[in-house]
């Protein structure tokens, strides 16, 4: 349809969007992006007309970016909703809500910590039955590997989900178990051949380290309200060794891997030699592994706490390094919030608060902000944070780039724009967080899904949800 004409268009009741700086094709360049039916269906590169002439004024909607940059919507991949089961930490409308406000137009949902877990098809069902209705952005989803459930792999493949997760040490919650190396063996042989991709928290209890993570376990002489006591207790070594088999399997059995919120940077080299031998094996980073660094964790601050821990300066510097040498594919936030009370703030007990940290609003503002020391780009913004995460879930052909075909799925913002993070302002239900007032750089002034602006920074979300279910047509 390039070869078309802004006239040639009049006659259709379609949606334009425009700016000077639009992410198209690896380029920032001016641009007119013609929506029909949710779909890009044009794309007019290096023209940014405000002719009153235009198609645009015959359209049933202008939204026109002018010097902010309009790029795709940011895709997490790797989002906690936790409802049903457990809603009093999060759900479905105010995840979504949040993900909206931060320029996210998918998320893809983790089958734990709800109760059940996805972890079969009738869990799935339940899952999408409490989501249907109430979701702001789009929302994947991800089933669960754990001991005995082999059976049920495939038909969740066929079902739509994105594919599977699996915990190599306790996962804190007792629904959804953690797998031994013999389970793993069970569960690649199911997945040969279907394409799917099987996910690994990659920690495994080293001579007893880690192992439920309680005081017991640290010296009596330990403080608990020190950073440092949690730190030690979840060493590099864990994620390490961890990592160490998910590579070794992945070299056997061919079946795409990954690697979730990667903490420790020491296991970048063997990653990097698994690729390098042919494994079929990406991995992700966090913002809170990207912007917090252990130094600065205030005794007792619990809402800090995350597994694996964020580790110190020089780790985080190195895993910066990855990310901008691709050795770190993609990152996400790994939201994961509680009720305050499992974060054990009265005491200030690193060892038994609850491991996750809130941040699925913020995620393309810390991202940017944090990456100004490393000469991050918008371009850079939009392969870790857009077209990555597309492909891990298995939307790379509808999602994460501005491609006529692809879904109208925009976020326009202002990278020159800074703002303080406050209370009143998060939308997801627990508002604990380790970002409160801290001042980020990018702004997001609107939030596009299949063409309907779901979120303006004047006018606020929009009274209707628009977001779909991305396997929901499977059970039609």
């Amino acid at each position: 349809m390039n070869k078309h004409t802004f006239s040639s268009f009049n006659t259709y009741a379609m949606k334009v969007f425009r700016g000077k700086r639009v992410v198209v094709d690896g380029e920032i360049i001016p641009a007119t992006v013609f929506v029909e039916g949710g779909k890009i269906v044009d794309i007019q590169r290096n023209i940014y007309s405000q002719d009153s002439n235009s198609v645009e004024l015959e359209s049933e909607e202008v939204v026109d970016a002018g010097d902010l940059v309009l790029m795709p919507g940011v895709v997490d991949s790797h989002v906690h909703v936790n409802e049903p089961g457990r809603t009093a930490w999060e759900g479905f409308s105010t995840a979504t809500k949040a993900a909206a406000v931060g320029g996210i137009t998918t998320i893809v949902d983790m089958p734990l910590n709800s109760i059940p877990s996805t972890t079969s098809l009738s869990s799935l069902n339940i899952k999408l039955d409490s989501a249907r209705g109430q979701c702001y952005v789009d929302v994947g989803f991800w089933g669960g590997v754990v001991p005995g459930n082999q059976d049920e792999l495939v038909p969740m493949v066929n079902a739509g989900v994105a594919g599977f997760k699996c915990f190599l040490i306790n996962s804190g919650v007792e629904e959804f178990q953690h797998v031994t190396e013999e389970d793993l063996h069970i569960a690649m042989k199911q997945l040969v051949g279907t394409e799917s991709v099987l996910l690994f928290h990659a920690e495994v209890d080293c001579a007893g380290l880690g192992q439920n993570n309680t005081k017991e376990e640290t010296a009596e002489s330990a403080d608990d309200r020190k950073y440092q006591t949690f730190l030690e207790s979840r060493p590099d070594k864990m994620e390490v060794e961890a990592i160490k088999l998910v590579c070794k399997l992945c070299l056997q059995y061919k079946v795409r891997c990954h690697i979730v919120h990667l903490s420790a940077c020491e296991a970048l080299p063997i990653i990097q030699s698994a690729r390098d031998s042919g494994a079929p094996l990406t991995v992700e980073t966090t913002h809170h592994y990207l912007n917090l660094a252990s130094e600065n964790i205030p005794d007792g601050a619990t809402y800090f706490k995350c597994c694996p821990p964020v580790r110190n300066k020089k780790n985080r510097d190195l895993l910066w390094k990855a990310v901008m040498s691709r050795e770190i594919d993609m990152v996400v936030s790994d939201h994961s919030p509680c009720t305050s009370d499992l974060k054990h703030l009265d005491k200030g007990d690193f060892l038994a608060a609850w491991g996750g940290i809130s941040s699925v609003q913020f995620g393309l503002s810390l991202f940017w902000t944090a990456g100004q020391q490393y000469d991050v780009t918008i371009l850079d913004l939009c392969r870790c944070l857009c077209e990555n995460t597309s492909k891990l879930a298995g939307l790379g052909s509808q999602k994460g780039s501005i491609t006529v075909g692809r879904d109208a799925d925009f976020v326009i913002w202002d990278p020159e724009k800074s703002w303080s993070v406050k209370e009143q302002m998060i939308q997801h239900k627990n508002k604990l967080t380790p970002y409160i007032d801290t001042t980020l750089k990018g702004n997001v002034s609107k939030t596009i899904l299949r063409g309907n602006v779901v979120y303006d920074e004047h006018t606020g979300l929009s009274e209707k949800p628009f977001g779909q279910l991305l396997l929901d047509i499977k059970f039609c």
